[in-house]
């Protein structure tokens, strides 16, 4: 048998992609002969999960669950590379399980179900030919916690104090559609609100150019109170009915906005532009070579 060194491990992980305990397990089993650590691992899947792994997944899934008696709940975030697989059997199964086990389990974040998920996942993968990722979890517990799910792209949670299941789902609801950045007005940070004076500045230039320092002041006022409206739940109309707020629509149901906690498939990850033009003049040049 071989002496599995260092040099060994680094270059079946180069070769495969896999990570370096899996490729010293390997290595181990197939006697330290590097072309059979790979053949068993190209047979076990392993190695086409690994390369699947570098794809960018943004499409997928949300899902919630609430205790039935509705003082907690879980949200989950799973991403696939296509919308197409987001709607097929075997990912639905992996998320279902996924957020049965993130609740059974009282799990307040990702990692740990990333790490008991992770055989469940790799066999995905290789069965489907496209990266799946457990990216992010929540949990929100209080004395009324409702959920709303749009679709299976967007989920939010809302936990009040007082009121009831309805109107927390009708906050949650309302979050959904107008996907505010903060609870309360005095949330909202000095950065943020430093941002937006700066943009107003930079959009209304010739507005405000020659105008005495507070008529300048005073407009710079009026939209950074209507950005702290639009931004903050509280503040915002209703979409139900804007003649009321969600403050007071809370407070009109004997409730308190506690949390509010929303999940958008792939918010923030930024996604890859193919160029096929550029994509089949590499291959044009390649070939001439």
């Amino acid at each position: 048998m071989a002496e599995i060194t260092a040099a060994l491990v680094k270059e079946l992980r180069e070769r495969t992609g896999e990570g370096m305990m899996d490729c010293k397990k390997a290595l181990t089993k197939a006697g330290g002969d590097i072309e059979k650590a790979i053949d068993d691992m190209r047979a076990s899947g392993a190695i086409k999960a690994a390369k699947k792994a570098g794809n960018i997944a943004a499409e997928g899934a949300i899902a919630v669950k609430v205790a039935e008696d509705g003082k907690s709940a879980v949200i989950l975030e799973v991403n696939s590379q296509t919308d197409f697989l987001a709607l097929q059997d075997d990912f639905k199964n992996f998320v279902n399980e996924s957020l049965e086990k993130a609740f059974a389990d009282q799990l307040a974040e990702a990692a740990p179900l990333i790490a008991v998920r992770e055989e469940a996942r790799l066999a995905l993968v290789a069965k489907v030919g496209e990266n799946v990722n457990i990216r992010r979890l929540a949990r929100a517990e209080g004395d009324v916690v409702g959920a709303y799910l749009h679709g299976n792209k967007i989920g939010v949670l809302v936990v009040l104090k007082g009121g009831d299941a309805d109107l927390a789902r009708d906050i949650a609801m309302h979050v959904a559609a107008s996907n505010p950045e903060f609870l309360l007005p005095t949330e909202v940070s000095a950065e943020a609100i430093e941002r937006e004076k700066a943009v107003f500045m930079s959009l209304n230039e010739d507005k405000i150019k020659g105008k005495p320092a507070e008529i300048v002041e005073k407009m710079v006022g009026g939209r950074i109170q209507k950005f702290l409206a639009e931004a903050s739940l509280v503040e915002q109309a209703f979409v139900k009915d804007p003649e009321i707020k969600v403050g007071a629509l809370a407070k009109k149901g004997g409730a308190e906005i506690v949390s509010f906690t929303r999940f958008q498939v792939g918010e923030g990850i930024e996604k890859p532009v193919d160029n096929f033009a550029e994509e089949v003049a590499a291959q044009l040049a390649a070939s001439k070579q």
